[in-house]
């Protein structure tokens, strides 16, 4: 993802090929993530700032590359603005436990 140097601002639409999301997705993230807030300008179009894009780039990453849901992405994004994040490892050890409770329930 390779934001240009020389602007600022961004609609949603450049935001849109920028992130490589269609503009619903970008509109959807907006509801589901509370940090997401873009300004509006004078005619009510949603204005991005670099750290705007940065941010939907990061949830991109969590969705489709680590294939969390929205919810996982929630709680890792707070965990991370705490500084609490868990250390990979021990993030994928009670990802096993809980699938290992999820199993023993469906047994």
């Amino acid at each position: 993802m390779e934001i240009p140097d020389n602007k600022r601002f961004f609609r949603i639409g450049e935001v849109s090929r920028i992130v490589g999301v269609r503009p619903y997705v970008l509109r959807y993230w907006e509801a589901e993530f509370p940090t997401l807030r873009p300004k509006r300008a004078d005619s009510r179009q949603r204005i991005y700032q670099r750290e705007d894009i940065e941010a939907l780039g990061e949830i991109k990453k969590l969705l489709y590359e680590e294939k969390l849901t929205i919810e996982g992405v929630r709680r890792r994004l707070k965990s991370v603005k705490k500084g609490s994040a868990p250390p990979p490892d021990t993030f994928l050890k009670e990802i096993k436990e809980e699938l290992a409770q999820v199993l023993k329930i469906l047994q």
